[in-house]
């Protein structure tokens, strides 16, 4: 007769601290972006001078955003986290498979950028091609302006509408997503720094979870006029 023993079923749960990963992935982005910003002229056709001054600062910045790429599928955890039972399969589909797709496209920029740094780190001193950087920096400039941020607007729009839905954010963060992510749409490749509202918007609703999460965890009041029997 064969010994049966009891069958136990281990349960995953979110730890508390991944409603952190938010705000650690808008910070960490924001702050390459402006370090980015200091170095690296804003317009496209630039002769590439910051890559004997301040490729520094650049290589500094491009090696913060791996780092909050990490944060970031955190925080789509704690977003799927929060959903549970009551994602819907269209919207949930769009909002995680954006959030890949922008992971994506940020490194892929992220490496050419840090492979015009090293291609000109091996030239010890000697002329660059021209033609070669310039299509260098107008794909990455175009990689970021377009491609990037416009799937980072169809994030927000998809998380927005979940939000609305399932209400895991306040409705004014939602409305707040729908109004941002136009602006993203329509104005991203006219003005370079409208790439910050993409993390800003992340900090408020990472800073919303979490504020949720310690509220739901903060033992309840004490009744007063108890007594003991």
């Amino acid at each position: 007769m064969a010994i049966g023993s009891p069958r136990t079923t281990a349960h995953l749960r979110t730890p508390r601290a991944a409603a952190i990963a938010g705000l650690l992935f808008s910070v960490l982005l924001l702050v390459a972006f402006l370090l980015l910003r200091m170095a690296v002229p804003a317009d496209p056709r630039e002769t590439g001078a910051w890559l004997r001054s301040d490729a520094g600062t650049v290589a500094l910045a491009l090696n913060l955003i791996p780092f909050a790429g990490i944060a970031f599928l955190w925080f789509i955890g704690v977003l799927r986290d929060r959903l549970g039972h009551g994602e819907d399969r269209f919207f949930a589909t769009v909002f995680f498979g954006s959030g890949l797709v922008f992971l994506a496209t940020l490194f892929v920029t992220v490496a050419l950028a840090g492979g015009m740094l090293i291609g000109f780190s091996g030239l010890s001193g000697e002329p660059m091609d021209s033609t070669t950087f310039q299509f260098a920096r107008a794909a990455v400039y175009t990689m970021m302006n377009i491609y990037v941020i416009k799937i980072a607007a169809v994030f927000m729009i998809s998380t927005s509408t979940i939000s609305l839905y399932t209400a895991i954010a306040p409705r004014w963060l939602a409305v707040l997503g729908y109004v941002l992510s136009g602006l993203l749409l329509l104005g991203s490749y006219f003005n370079s720094w409208s790439f910050v509202v993409f993390p800003l918007w992340v900090f408020l609703l990472s800073l919303s979870i979490l504020a949720d999460n310690l509220w739901r965890s903060a033992p309840p009041p004490e009744q007063d006029g108890q007594s003991m029997v």
